[in-house]
C-alpha cells in the first residue's frame, strides 16, 4: 500500500520516528489487514560503522537495502525504510520502486542540527549503545543532502523537529503521515496521490527470459514442421499439417514459402511481446506457445 522513507542525519531520531509511525499505523488499523514492516540495517544484520566505513561498503549497503525494499513492496503492506536515505539520487531510486509497484509514497524527515546529532551520538557511546564513530558521523553529516518538497521523490514531505519536541505517536508529522497513508481515495482526496507505474519503471518479470526463449523455440518447431510437411508433398498443396497430441492442425489453402513463414513468425513474436507489457506475460511452456502460433497461422493463411 505504501513506501515510507525515514530520512535524516545520523542520530537524528530516525529509528524512534519509524517505530512511532509503525505503532500509530497499527493502532489506526488494529486488524491484520495492514501489514507494517520496518527495514533497517540491524534487521539485515548490517553493522552501521562497517557499512559506512568507505564508499564501496556504503554502496553495498544501499544495494542490499534497495533489493530488500524491491522484494517487499506490495499493495497489501506498508514498508518503512529506516536508514539515512541521505542521497537524493538514492531516494529517487526508491521512489521509482514505489511507482513501479503502484503504491503511495512519502518521506518522513527528522530535521535536526549537527550539534544535536553529535551530542546524541556521544550519549549513546557513553551508555554502551550502538553508535557511530566520530569520523563516520562527520563524513555522513558533510555529505547529507536535505530533502526538498519540490522534488517528486521527496514529496509529500513530513518534517519532525527532534530538538524542539519529543518524537512520539502524537507528533503532528506522524499524524499527518498516518492520515496520508491510510486515507481512502475518493473524489475529495486531492492531496493523496498513488504513483502509477510506467513501462520505464516497471520491474521486469522474472519469467520474461524463459518465456521468450520458449516462444522462440516453439514457433521455430511449428515452422519446421510445416516446411517438412510441404516438402513431403513434393510441391503439391498440403491442406493439413499434424503437429501432435494436444495441438491443433495447421490448415492452409496454399503453399507458403520460407520467407513468408519467417515474416509471420517475426510478427507473431513481436505482437506477443508487446501485449505482455500491459497484460499477462507470454506463455512459458512450449505447448501453449505452439497452440497460439498455430492459431495465428490459421487465421493469417487459412482463408487465403
Amino acid at each position: 500500500m505504501a513506501l515510507v522513507l525515514v530520512c535524516g542525519q545520523p542520530c537524528s531520531g530516525k529509528s524512534t520516528a519509524a517505530e512511532c509511525l509503525r505503532r500509530a499505523l497499527e493502532a489506526q488499523h488494529p486488524s491484520s489487514c495492514c501489514n507494517v514492516r520496518i527495514i533497517d540495517e540491524p534487521s539485515l544484520h548490517l553493522d552501521r560503522n562497517q557499512s559506512y566505513a568507505d564508499m564501496p561498503s556504503e554502496k553495498n549497503l544501499r544495494g542490499v537495502l534497495r533489493s530488500e525494499v524491491d522484494r517487499s513492496v506490495s499493495k497489501d503492506s506498508i514498508i518503512i525504510v529506516d536508514s539515512l536515505n541521505s542521497i537524493k539520487g538514492y531516494r529517487y531510486e526508491l521512489w521509482c520502486l514505489a511507482r513501479a509497484a503502484g503504491i503511495r509514497y512519502c518521506v518522513l524527515y527528522c530535521d535536526a542540527e549537527e550539534s544535536y546529532c553529535k551530542a546524541w551520538n556521544i550519549a549513546r557511546q557513553e551508555q554502551g549503545e550502538p553508535a557511530y564513530s566520530d569520523k563516520i558521523v562527520d563524513d555522513l553529516v558533510r555529505r547529507f543532502e536535505k530533502p526538498e518538497r519540490r522534488n517528486r521523490w521527496d514529496s509529500p514531505l513530513f518534517e519532525l523537529k527532534p530538538a524542539e519536541e519529543q518524537i512520539q505517536e502524537s507528533s503532528s508529522a506522524i499524524l499527518e503521515a498516518v492520515s496520508f497513508l491510510t486515507r481512502k481515495i475518493d473524489s475529495k482526496s486531492r492531496d493523496v496521490h498513488i504513483l502509477q507505474p510506467t513501462i520505464a519503471t516497471q520491474n521486469v518479470r522474472t519469467s520474461d527470459t524463459n518465456s521468450l526463449y520458449e516462444l522462440d523455440r516453439a514457433t521455430q518447431d511449428v515452422m519446421n514442421a510445416l516446411i517438412d510437411s510441404q516438402a513431403q508433398g513434393y510441391g503439391g498443396l498440403v491442406n493439413s499439417t499434424v503437429l501432435g497430441e494436444g495441438l491443433p492442425n495447421i490448415n492452409i489453402r496454399r503453399a507458403v514459402g520460407l520467407p513468408e513463414l519467417r515474416r509471420l513468425r517475426r510478427t507473431f513474436v513481436k505482437l506477443t511481446g508487446q501485449s505482455s507489457l500491459s497484460g499477462p506475460p507470454p506463455p512459458i511452456d512450449a505447448q501453449s506457445a505452439k497452440r497460439m502460433f498455430v492459431d495465428y497461422l490459421n487465421r493469417e493463411l487459412g482463408a487465403t
